[in-house]
């Protein structure tokens, strides 16, 4: 852990009980499932950024927004009350920040603390995770449980293909990730490149103001129009009060998304005439659905986009947004030239071309002095590393909210230390020692920026639990009511002597206990 840079101790507490790494969506939703099963273990939070809202402080583009409800991406365990189901940005960074400053949570954040090695000793049974600070220093800290709340791509900097002539636009290129305070976009002839979540949010936030913009794709996606407010929701906050009303929402809402999911992967034809003619039915007649909005894959081989309120053809139909789809062949200077001839005149053109993942933020792991390689790690149970003792980290669904499985994976870390605590043990692990299991990518998703990183994620198996699926109903069963100890995860103590945990598994020493 030592190196050239200076290394400072880290504050009055340097050793904790839970550190978690990452101050957004998840990490102060695990926080909250920490402190509040375990109000008198101690607990840090380092955020490499200088606020709270991961995702949702880090984007500021133009109408910036979810793309899930907020009944099912909101915290269970806190209502989320205000009547727009499909939430702005702001909204819902100030929704996190209440929940941390509601909590105290806030006060166990350092910000500006960049996570970058973390080191597990069995002899101590302890985390040593170096993070950078300001001025190029370092601090140490030191814990019993390590918890990764990352996210999955990299803050810094967003997808960039290598246009050719880019240098010889002379409008505006602003890429999403980093949307410059100072653009304005009025009256200004704009093209949104992509064709992703970012890309049908951005364009008709943009048309208003605009004189014209244009979204180019090389292919199309599914957009599906959804109320922007929940009626239901309403009614019910009305009826029940908002607790129950949000409740019973949020599982409405899983049951409808499960089974529009399940419909889509067992008959994708009846699926995909569905979207069709929901969307023909938003579109000026005659419009060339088939060109722009008809996908060459099936409906959630990709995430499906939604539009509130059908916002995007309302653009379309009113002629202030069009949809071309075609292939760059170069910047000019006064736009893009595309590879049928067109060209697209652009004062400014905005690159929404995606994500680059990362996995935990870029925190390099060790285990007594290995370092742990991702690509050759399994993942168990989608949350915890095979032979990476006291680690968990939130991924959450390609297919549904993110939150739903973040909320899984807190109350699941909850259940193993309190296993941990009840029977005197200072480490768990999970062991593959099955040789039939095979692996299969952490993320089985066919979308681009997926399909571009996923070999440097950790690997999922063919079967339980090592097996990743998105499925929540069948997740609630296993985090959160399935045996802790189920023969895969290990448990030991130090006055075991130390001895790693997997080579005590490899003897046969397993506890059959809850």
């Amino acid at each position: 852990m030592s190196g050239a840079d200076a290394t400072v101790p880290a504050g009055p507490t340097t050793d904790v009980d839970v550190l978690i790494i990452g101050a957004g969506l998840s990490g102060i939703g695990a926080a909250h499932h920490i402190q509040t099963a375990f109000p008198h273990r101690t607990y840090t939070i380092l955020e490499a950024r200088e606020a709270v809202g991961g995702t949702w402080d880090l984007f500021r583009y133009p109408g910036v927004r979810s793309d899930s409800d907020m009944h099912t991406l909101g915290y269970r365990f806190r209502p989320w009350t205000r009547p727009d189901a499909i939430a702005d940005g702001s909204s819902i960074l100030q929704y996190i920040r209440d929940t941390a400053a509601e909590a105290g949570i806030d006060r166990h954040i350092r910000f500006g603390h960049r996570a970058e090695r973390a080191a597990w000793s069995t002899k101590d049974a302890r985390w040593t995770v170096k993070a950078a600070v300001r001025g190029g220093r370092t601090v140490l800290l030191t814990a019993r449980f390590l918890y990764v709340c990352t996210g999955y791509y990299h803050y810094d900097a967003g997808h960039e293909p290598p246009f050719p002539g880019v240098e010889r636009f002379t409008g505006t290129l602003v890429h999403p990730q980093r949307w410059p305070k100072d653009v304005d976009h009025t009256g200004r002839k704009v093209v949104v490149i992509g064709s992703g979540a970012t890309a049908v949010t951005l364009v008709p936030a943009l048309a208003d103001r605009a004189a014209h913009v244009t979204m180019l794709q090389r292919s199309p996606t599914y957009v599906l129009a959804s109320p922007a407010r929940d009626p239901l929701a309403r009614r019910l906050r009305r009826l029940l009060g908002p607790r129950r009303a949000y409740a019973v929402t949020r599982w409405k809402n899983i049951a409808v998304g499960t089974l529009v999911y399940r419909l889509s992967r067992r008959r994708p034809h009846l699926v995909r005439s569905m979207i069709r003619k929901a969307t023909a039915r938003r579109l000026p007649p005659g419009y060339d659905i088939d060109t722009h909005f008809n996908p060459r894959y099936e409906p959630w081989d990709q995430r499906l986009c939604l539009a509130p309120d059908g916002d995007l053809f309302t653009a379309i139909r009113r002629g202030r947004a069009s949809v071309v789809t075609d292939r760059i062949s170069e910047f000019t200077a006064t736009g893009l030239r595309l590879a049928s001839g067109t060209e697209l005149a652009a004062d400014l053109v905005v690159t929404a071309t995606g994500l680059r993942l990362l996995a935990f933020g870029g925190l390099r792991l060790s285990v007594d002095g290995r370092d742990v390689d991702l690509p050759g790690t399994m993942a168990y149970k989608g949350l915890m590393l095979g032979g990476v003792p006291n680690f968990a980290f939130t991924i959450g669904y390609t297919n549904a909210s993110w939150t739903l499985k973040a909320d899984l994976v807190g109350e699941y870390v909850v259940r193993l230390l309190r296993h941990l605590d009840a029977h005197g043990y200072d480490q768990c692990v999970p062991v593959n020692d099955d040789p039939s299991v095979t692996e299969r990518p952490l993320l089985d998703f066919r979308a681009g920026y997926v399909l571009r990183s996923v070999g440097a994620f950790p690997r999922a198996g063919s079967r339980a639990p090592w097996r990743l699926g998105m499925n929540y109903a069948h997740d609630v069963l296993t985090l959160r009511h399935g045996r802790i100890d189920d023969g895969t995860m290990r448990f030991t103590r130090r006055t075991d002597g130390g001895q790693d945990p997997a080579d005590r598994a490899a003897e046969g020493t397993r506890t059959r206990q809850r």
